[in-house]
């Protein structure tokens, strides 16, 4: 009876729909939901006492599958099927949708009513949210226009009352175990990642930190949620997070996934997707699991052994090898963004006794405009783009990576907007060469690749290449061998990397 319940309810499947649709939401499919269950200790959906909660719901899909479970987990404790779903709803399932459309999404899919007090609900209940609330709140600004809980910009998201705001209450609140006044098992969720902070371009802040933070303020005894792993090399507002998550032994599991679309269908995220199990009661290393073109890898891992996390195995023993040469790193040679303090947007002049290298070619420049980056003028420069060669940090379809577009050299008294940056500065042209093709071999856009996660690079993003001695050349043979590489980690370097020519222009083959 219990299958038939909810296969004649749920069938076809419009939750698998959501989930293939391209959105800012982006939903969660119901095989990546039942996942993330699996995780969890099973007779977790045996005891009636067990208490669920998705701080953001969306469709409502995790607290639909939840249900599935139950109400086979508990038909010896409930015969009668209707007293069961009647108690797993009431006592057992809460949500707090993310809007109000998500909220009426949630209870259909849940409740199959969007009303739960109405005559088509599958339980009844004495108000029309039943235990999936939503409550329309505002943002709560600061003096620099960005609210102090989130960071969403005051100028796109200041709206009027009837207005969906996505001030999202979960991470509105600092007393979050208020909200339902109780203690619940099991959080599990797919929160948003982010929101406009009202900086340049698409500029936004992640949000998905937030959501999990909040989550063990709650501690419950399992947390499960899906977010995007940009977060194993940090970056904005995230290297706090990082931080606390690679330092965390209560973290048990970890599912990986390099390109997003495997776990999304249609969906890009930059630097692919993870979910997590973390459980109060275990302390020790982490299953670790790489999805990536349909290969699967599988090792145990130690989290924090390095400052980021990196998700092939075979990746982290050449890293070792690496690192444990000692030697110095080239994020001390990068520049930061605006290396001559040029924004993007500006252009070459009539006149000037500089060159200018901007997105849309070079021109003249007065040097009495450059204020920053003055002492290094006058070298021959190294210069990349400050943009990864792949579409949102996803590698091409043949599951491969170039990391560096444009990278040229730049002779003395030329510089750049900041659409580049400067990857190393050189008193000699030979010098500027040697790292020119250092960078364009496999070996160092390999190790770029362990930490940039998404389209950015950054000077953090060179902290595992290793400084060498610029008046020789460096061909990758000649590094795998000092730094003791086997056949199959060079295989692994090999096939992850693309072919990039000297002109620094172009891939040996398209994307």
């Amino acid at each position: 009876m219990s299958e038939g319940f909810f296969d004649k309810i749920y069938n076809p499947d419009v939750l698998s729909c959501l989930a293939n649709l391209s959105n800012d939401e982006v939903f969660t499919p119901p095989d990546i939901a039942n996942q993330m269950l699996d995780m969890l200790p099973q007779e977790l959906f045996q005891n009636p006492d067990t208490t669920f909660l998705d701080p953001a719901c969306k469709s409502g899909v995790f607290l639909r599958e939840i249900a599935k479970r139950l109400i086979v987990g508990l038909e010896p404790q409930f015969p009668d099927l209707q007293e069961r779903v009647d108690h797993i709803f009431h006592k057992q399932l809460y949500g707090i949708a993310i809007t109000e459309l998500t909220s009426l999404l949630s209870r259909r899919s849940t409740y199959c009513s969007k009303y739960p007090n109405s005559e088509f609900s599958v339980s009844q209940f004495d108000t029309s949210e039943g235990n999936i609330r939503f409550r329309n709140i505002q943002h709560a600004w600061g003096k620099s226009g960005k609210c102090v809980f989130c960071g969403a910009s005051k100028s796109e998201y200041d709206r009027d009352g009837e207005l969906e705001t996505h001030a999202y209450e979960w991470i509105h609140t600092l007393k979050p175990e208020e909200l339902f006044n109780m203690k619940f098992d099991v959080i599990i969720s797919n929160p948003p990642y982010q929101l406009s902070d009202g900086g340049n371009s698409a500029s936004a802040s992640p949000l998905y930190h937030l959501f999990v933070e909040q989550a063990k303020k709650l501690s419950p005894n399992y947390m499960t949620m899906i977010i995007p792993a940009r977060w194993y090399s940090g970056g904005k507002g995230l290297d706090s997070f990082r931080s606390a998550m690679l330092n965390d032994k209560h973290i048990s599991k970890i599912v990986d996934y390099t390109n997003s679309a495997d776990c999304f269908p249609g969906v890009d995220v930059a630097g692919g997707i993870c979910y997590f199990l973390w459980d109060k009661h275990y302390d020790g290393s982490c299953a670790f699991t790489n999805i990536c073109n349909g290969e699967t890898q599988a090792y145990e891992k130690i989290l924090n052994q390095f400052p980021t996390l990196i998700r092939y195995q075979t990746a982290e023993s050449i890293v070792k090898k690496v690192v444990a040469f000692g030697e110095p790193n080239l994020s001390t040679y990068v520049s930061s963004r605006k290396p001559f303090g040029l924004a993007t947007t500006v252009r070459p002049e009539d006149y000037g006794d500089l060159m200018l290298r901007n997105k849309d070619g070079i021109g003249k420049y007065p040097s009495s405009k450059v204020n920053i980056g003055i002492e290094n003028i006058g070298k021959w420069k190294v210069m990349i783009s400050r943009l990864s060669a792949e579409h949102a940090g996803q590698p091409d379809k043949n599951g491969q990576f170039r990391v560096i577009s444009t990278m040229e050299i730049l002779p003395p008294q030329t510089i750049c907007t900041e659409t580049y940056l400067i990857a190393g500065c050189f008193n000699t042209e030979t010098e500027a060469k040697n790292y020119y093709d250092y960078l364009c071999g496999k070996f160092s856009r390999f190790l770029v690749a362990q930490i940039a996660m998404t389209q950015q690079i950054t000077k953090s993003t060179f902290g595992f290449v290793p400084v060498q001695n610029w008046e020789s050349k460096w061909t990758d043979e000649k590094l795998y061998t000092k730094y003791g590489l086997t056949e199959d980690e060079i295989d692994f370097i090999e096939s992850m990397i693309k072919p990039m020519d000297l002109s620094g222009n172009g891939d040996s083959d398209d994307k």
